[in-house]
């Protein structure tokens, strides 16, 4: 289980299911937003004796400056994509992701 688990996605089901990937004593760190409620099992995060954190620091001038930065090509956002696997080796891959020693910033799962 991870130590850290971090969702950039803000996508509901994501969020939600993610709780049962901490380990003992793990942080939660929310970075994508969501505007509906998130939903855990309290007693099940409880006996992990996790952390739920959240982070936001931008501003609208920051978002701002990051897509006029990629509509003039000064950012390639290909440059973070670390690792790609088809989806049928994706869960024999996974694990791996989980090891700060295998590199893994993004993952990119094709779907051919």
């Amino acid at each position: 289980m991870a130590t850290v688990v971090i969702d950039a996605t803000g996508n509901l089901p994501a969020i939600n299911n993610s709780f049962q990937y901490m380990s003992h004593g793990a942080r939660y760190l929310l970075i994508g937003l969501q505007k509906g409620d998130i939903q855990f099992s309290h007693p099940e995060f409880h006996k992990r004796e996790g952390t739920l954190m959240s982070s936001r620091n931008a501003l609208r001038s920051d978002f701002d400056h990051v897509m006029n930065s990629l509509k003039k090509g000064l950012i390639d956002p290909s440059t973070y994509i670390t690792h790609r696997v088809k989806f049928e080796e994706a869960k024999d891959e996974f694990g791996s992701w989980l090891k700060p020693e295998s590199g893994v910033i993004k993952v990119m799962v094709s779907l051919e």
